[in-house]
């Protein structure tokens, strides 16, 4: 068969990689291994191909068939998958129906790399409608996945598939089954996504013991990336790079140098994301530059992610800022970074329990809550109780797990009468705190305060 020849000398690499990846990962670190064990079954003859494909009205890619038929088929793992990124590649004819029913092999693929948020809402927009019948439903979600072979799994909804036909036949798709939209994986064929995967094993990349979403940035060595960051006209292909270099463990120093030129020299489409890599490669090089940037949200994102045992030295700038902050996502990061320094940060948090955003003061009163000595801002979390949202009221009440205080009786009343049925779990979080004095829901609304 002509694709045999084809890919004649990467089967051979292929082959020699896996034994040197699965002797490097003796220890099963890989995310998958364990199942996997890095063992590939029997090849198949060209007739059980070809008997599939003529089954199912298709033609598989030539990729895939070289790799079926030279290197092997199924495994021994639990799913019986053949050693491959996260949990393996299925044996072929399994596992068909997992992303629709099998008719729609044949049919042509709708999806495409970089496909807009808004195409892919109006992709899915039949199927989110809660009057569909069982059939439209099936026929709406082959809709969206025709044309794509489901080839592994990644562990809970997500899997990978291959694109059976159209421009980007032969490539892998990783996939969400709860819908999230598909991302494709940046290598031309699957036997190039297979081979980035053993690369990245015998080079340390993915031998860290826990998921590194394999296949979701581009892949190869930082100095590549860099190389077509600088050379690419596409905002797309540019930002690819960078994701992809944010996806590595480790630079050396020399390699920080150039990072810190080129956020000094980035525009405002990329200069977030190379402050994103600096802090993550250099905490000390990005500080000056964190300091600087007006985006609170990078800032705290960044050291919390980073940088999170530096958090005291951001105590100063919090408290000059936190009253300005008036998105939700901010100042969850900033009490993240408040709760490391491990003080009394209740005179920061309580102000901001007049915030007009029901989402800061939520998360206000669970910041509160953490504190060990949390009593001593009952009347805040007595606040809290009288809240206009059902989230602050939920999360005061939780707040107050372990604190058994009278003065809180009246109020625990007044929850129960604003609540006479059950919203939010507010009425089950209350039956937990009721029980901490011997009194039911029933008991409480009888009590005269």
């Amino acid at each position: 068969m002509n694709h045999m020849l084809q890919f004649g000398e990467q089967i051979e690499r292929i082959k020699k990689k896996l034994l040197v990846a699965a002797k490097i990962d003796s220890d099963r670190h890989v995310f998958g291994a364990s199942s996997h064990q890095y063992h590939i079954g029997e090849t198949l003859d060209e007739a059980a191909v070809s008997e599939f494909e003529k089954t199912h009205q298709i033609s598989l890619p030539a990729c895939f068939k070289a790799f079926l038929c030279k290197i092997g088929n199924g495994g021994k793992s639990q799913l019986q998958s053949a050693a491959g990124p996260f949990y393996g590649i299925y044996p072929l004819g399994e596992n068909l129906n997992e992303i629709c029913d099998p008719v729609y092999l044949r049919r042509p693929v709708k999806i495409y790399p970089h496909l807009t948020d808004e195409y892919w809402e109006d992709l899915t927009k039949s199927i989110n409608d809660d009057d569909i019948s069982d059939e439209d439903y099936d026929a709406a979600l082959g809709s969206i996945y025709a044309g794509i072979l489901p080839i592994g799994s990644q562990g809970c909804t997500y899997i990978h598939g291959l694109i059976l036909n159209g421009p980007h036949e032969g490539k892998v798709v990783n996939l969400d089954l709860d819908r999230q939209k598909p991302i494709f994986t940046f290598e031309a064929t699957f036997l190039d996504w297979y081979e980035r995967w053993l690369d990245e094993i015998i080079s340390g990349e993915l031998t860290q013991g826990q998921p590194t979403w394999f296949g979701y940035r581009m892949g190869g060595p930082v100095a590549t990336l860099l190389a077509l960051y600088k050379s690419a006209s596409d905002k797309v292909i540019k930002l690819d790079c960078l994701n992809g270099i944010l996806g590595k463990h480790q630079v050396d120093a020399d390699t920080v140098k150039i990072f810190e030129k080129e956020y000094q020299s980035a525009t405002d489409d990329y200069k977030e994301l190379w402050l994103q890599i600096l802090s993550k490669f250099n905490y000390q090089v990005a500080k000056p530059y964190l300091v600087t940037t007006t985006n609170l949200l990078c800032v705290y994102r960044f050291i919390f992610w980073y940088a999170k045992d530096k958090s005291q030295e951001w105590r100063e700038h919090i408290t000059q800022n936190i009253h300005q902050i008036t998105d939700e996502e901010t100042f969850r990061f900033c009490t993240y970074l408040l709760f490391e320094m491990n003080f009394d940060y209740g005179p920061l948090i309580v102000p901001m329990l007049r915030s007009s955003n029901s989402g800061i003061r939520q998360t206000a009163i669970y910041t509160l809550g953490k504190l060990k000595h949390k009593s001593v801002y009952i009347d805040t979390f007595i606040e809290g109780l009288h809240d206009n949202s059902n989230n602050v009221i939920h999360s005061s009440l939780q707040a107050l797990s372990d604190i058994k205080d009278k003065r809180l009786l009246p109020h625990y009343k007044l929850v129960a009468e604003r609540f006479p049925e059950e919203t939010g779990y507010i009425l089950s979080n209350l039956r937990q705190r009721l029980q901490t004095y011997g009194l039911t829901l029933s008991d409480i609304k009888k009590r005269d305060y």
